[in-house]
């Protein structure tokens, strides 16, 4: 128990650590970097689920229930992208009201968190707890590093200032550890939900990696260069699997 709610706690704060340079740094941050940022962590999330996720749930439950977890996560994701309007952090312009648009990418970001949390606890719900739930907890953290920096660079943007965004940027990462409970405790009390609960996570994260991180890091003409970061995360989390 101390365990999962320490990773929940890391990925989801990773959120406001990610927002930190926004306290001192200037308002601006090229479009190559921010590309960087999230291609990277795209890359840090298919490693995860590549090597982590998606063997562990087809060791303990086979490749149907793989299929029938993965489509779950990516179904879940799917009628939540529906539900909650998309907004492009690097690209909005000033049609909406202040207060509007502020609530909406608030809600956006947390809502999107949820899966996240979710992903942490059922990996630490796993036989293989000690080392996989603590990969996915720093794969999901490290992923919420360059979102909270986006975030909190959006809002100040926005005329928020710097202490404020970087504490509204904080917590729409602290709703990951409530999920991330709560995904625990589900599949401690029904196993059996374990290898369903592992490739919903994987398809929750494999969703997010096509469908958000990959095309915006693609947007500004840096594709080579997030192709590169692309690759280093992978590279960079295939390490920590082997390490650990």
């Amino acid at each position: 128990m101390n365990q999962v709610l320490a990773g929940s706690v890391l990925s989801a704060l990773s959120t406001g650590l990610g927002a930190v340079p926004i306290l001192f740094m200037a308002k601006s941050l090229t479009h190559r970097w921010r590309d960087v940022l999230l291609a990277f962590s795209a890359g840090i999330m298919m490693a995860a689920s590549m090597m982590s996720l998606i063997p562990e749930s087809l060791k303990s439950g086979g490749f149907s229930t793989l299929t029938v977890g993965l489509s779950a996560g990516v179904l879940i994701l799917t009628l939540l992208e529906m539900t909650v309007p998309h907004i492009d952090l690097e690209h909005t312009k000033s049609g909406l009201q202040f207060d509007e648009k502020a609530m909406l990418i608030i809600a956006a970001i947390t809502l999107h968190n949820l899966p996240e949390g979710l992903s942490v606890g059922v990996s630490y719900a796993s036989d293989s707890s000690s080392q996989i739930g603590n990969l996915i907890a720093l794969a999901i953290g490290l992923q919420n590093a360059p979102e909270g920096f986006l975030v909190a660079l959006f809002l100040i943007n926005q005329q928020i200032g710097r202490l404020k965004a970087f504490l509204i940027a904080t917590l729409t990462g602290a709703v990951e550890i409530v999920t991330s409970l709560l995904g625990f405790y589900l599949t401690s009390l029904f196993r059996g939900l374990v290898p369903y609960g592992l490739a919903f996570a994987a398809g929750a994260m494999l969703f997010i990696i096509y469908k958000e991180l990959i095309p915006e890091s693609h947007g500004d003409g840096n594709e080579r260069t997030s192709t590169y970061a692309f690759i280093v995360g992978i590279l960079f989390m295939i390490f920590l699997t082997q390490s650990f």
